[in-house]
């Protein structure tokens, strides 16, 4: 019983520091935090297992995320059906990628087209080496030059931020605490859950371990994201020297989006668009991949560049 309340206590503590620093530090810091946070989580669950147990589901996951952050790239072009396009193909879209690739002063990615009406935008790939720009048709629509290059600056701050790394990482230790968390499940159905030091199953610690320990994991993952989001917001925007058209270019998305959601891929890669392709939205801003339009358009009007 000791430990099941310690835990929620270091929980509750826990989302206490994500509210906390939500307002009060730095994007960047609060990645750094946010990440140490949720290795925090994944040590003090872990000890329920010993170090047997937490290296087992350790070594299945992060061989699961490695495989994903080497081939991701591939299954998400292919879920939202993106083809890739020369410069033939999309003069615009190609003038716009390679201005913003001077500016940033890395390799030139590959440009790929998604046929969708829904206005949307996303980078991923490993590495700056072997990175891919993304857009939409509905975006090259919607949008005129100076907006459009708000965006694909956007898109490739997250490609020198190494974002598709730092959401590795935080969906590898996120992983780990899920795949506990699963054990702890199936442990209580055949009985076979022990706490630490060969103290008896008790309710309170399956009920930590199986539902809030995984739970908390999942908000410190989103509270990463939208942290990266204002991170990608700014350095774009300093790229370029100028916020305005990644200003007018958010306001546009966020309306357009509603009147012409994504019809395919799945909602476990909103997170890589620049705004939500999708109506649902969360109905908590702690499960949100996206900080919202007014706080975005905030930080980059104040901005001095």
């Amino acid at each position: 019983m000791y430990y099941g309340k310690l835990l929620f206590k270091d929980i509750g503590n826990f989302l206490s520091l994500i509210i906390l620093y939500d307002v009060m530090i730095g994007n960047q810091i609060k990645t750094v935090l946010l990440l140490g946070i949720l290795t925090g989580v994944l040590l003090v669950i872990g000890s329920f297992f010993g170090r047997g147990g937490l290296m087992f589901a350790g070594i299945f996951v992060v061989a699961m995320n490695i495989g994903s952050y080497w081939f991701s790239h591939k299954m998400v072009l292919m879920m939202y059906r993106a083809k890739e396009v020369t410069e033939n193909d999309e003069p615009r879209l190609y003038k716009l990628v390679r201005e913003v690739k001077d500016l940033a002063g890395v390799p030139m990615p590959k440009v790929y087209i998604i046929p969708s009406d829904n206005p949307n935008a996303f980078a991923t790939g490993r590495n700056p080496s072997h990175a891919v720009v993304a857009a939409t048709k509905g975006i090259l629509e919607l949008l005129n030059d100076d907006e459009l290059k708000g965006v694909i600056a956007h898109e490739f701050a997250h490609i020198k931020n190494r974002d598709i790394l730092i959401s590795t990482v935080a969906g590898t230790i996120a992983g780990v605490i899920s795949y506990v968390a699963f054990m702890a499940r199936w442990g209580a159905i055949f009985g076979g859950f022990g706490g630490r030091d060969g103290e008896g199953s008790n309710i309170l610690e399956l009920l930590a371990l199986a539902i809030i320990a995984p739970l908390t994991a999942t908000i410190i993952r989103l509270a990463i994201s939208r942290s990266r989001e204002f991170i990608a917001d700014e350095t774009g925007a300093r790229i370029i020297h100028s916020q305005h058209g990644l200003v007018n270019a958010l306001e546009k998305l966020h309306s357009n989006v509603k009147d012409h959601p994504m019809r395919f891929g799945g909602q476990a890669t909103e997170h890589l668009f620049i705004v939500n392709p999708f109506t649902k939205g969360a109905f908590l801003k702690l499960f949100s991949t996206h900080p919202s339009l007014n706080e975005r358009v905030s930080k980059l009007k104040e901005l001095h560049l």
